[in-house]
Formats: C-alpha cells, sequence, structure tokens
C-alpha cells in the first residue's frame, strides 16, 4: 500500500503542481491575468526544484520521474489555455505553427500509450531545454509581450523535442526511468 510518507520532497514538489492545477483554472475564470501569470510562475519554479532536489538528494525513481511528468504537462496546459484566454489573438494569428507542434506531441503520446500504456518520462537534455523556452516564452508573453523570436524556437525545439521522444519509444522496448535516462540527459 501506498502512504503519504512513501513519497519524498521532490515528489510533493511534483504534487504542488498538480494541484495548483485546478486553482490555477479557477483564476483564469475569474480572469486575473496578473495573480494567475505569478502562480504560473511559481509551478514552473517547483518543476526546476523538484529535478534539482531529486537529482541532488539521490532521490530519483521511476514513480517521481512519471510525477514530474505529469506536472509539467498539466502546468504547460494550463498555461497554453492561459495564453489562450489572455492572448488569443496572438493564438488566432500563429494557429498553423501551434498545430504544427501539437499534432505530432498528441501523435507521439498515443504511440507512447500503445506501446507502454503510459506517457513518456525520458528528460532529455532537448526535453529540458523546449520546456524551460516555453515556459519562459508563455511567462514572457503574460508578463510583457510577445517575442517573435522566442516564439519560433519554440516551436522549433517543440518539434525536435518531439520527434526525439518518438525515435526514444521505437529504441527502447520497455518504459525507460531511472539510470537509463542518465544517458540521455539526467
Amino acid at each position: 500500500m501506498l502512504t503519504f510518507k512513501n513519497f519524498n520532497i521532490a515528489d510533493w514538489f511534483s504534487f504542488y503542481r498538480i494541484a495548483a492545477a485546478p486553482f490555477l483554472l479557477l483564476i483564469l475564470w475569474v480572469g486575473d491575468r496578473e495573480i494567475f501569470t505569478w502562480l504560473l510562475l511559481v509551478s514552473y519554479s517547483t518543476d526546476a526544484i523538484d529535478g534539482f532536489l531529486a537529482r541532488k538528494l539521490k532521490i530519483t525513481s521511476a514513480r517521481g520521474s512519471q510525477l514530474d511528468s505529469f506536472g509539467d504537462q498539466i502546468t504547460f496546459s494550463v498555461g497554453l489555455i492561459g495564453v489562450l484566454i489572455f492572448e488569443y489573438n496572438f493564438i488566432k494569428e500563429h494557429t498553423f505553427f501551434m498545430i504544427l507542434v501539437l499534432v505530432p506531441y498528441v501523435i507521439q503520446m498515443i504511440i507512447a500509450f500503445i506501446k507502454y500504456g503510459k506517457a513518456t518520462a525520458f528528460h532529455t537534455y532537448l526535453a529540458k531545454l523546449s520546456a524551460i523556452v516555453q515556459s519562459i516564452f508563455i511567462l514572457w508573453l503574460l508578463f510583457f509581450n510577445p517575442i517573435s523570436w522566442l516564439f519560433y524556437v519554440m516551436i522549433v525545439l517543440g518539434l525536435l523535442e518531439t520527434i526525439e521522444e518518438i525515435t526514444l519509444i521505437f529504441m527502447y522496448d520497455n518504459w525507460v526511468a531511472g539510470g537509463k535516462r542518465n544517458l540521455l540527459g539526467n
């Protein structure tokens, strides 16, 4: 039986991101852009903290990797919903590029679920770089104004990272986390 004492500090930071999502959505519904953006920044910051702690304290695990990935996906999705609500015109103008990245990502998720029964959690250097650029772009857009070149860098990195994930799915017969992941960037 899994109890709360079985989770480590890095896991709790991932849990925070997951638990914060409904509150962020509530703030979106209320329409408070400033509070939403600041709390989104906190959520993105916990992503950096949990990974650092897990590596530093040598408490990495397959469960922690999955929690981290799930927290990342939820936080990124909520961030995109925020951009859609607060920067609808930007999304409308760049729909083609958003679909260009979204379709391969959905395909990658389908392949992973068919092969492994769950999402991937490779955490490669490219995945980390892509996530950092995505979060910087989203936060900059919500705090200030869009930076076109950063948007296109985000799109290119997102595509490359999705291609890398698909390649790794075909390379590994079993879901990979922990030690093998170290070869890829952890």
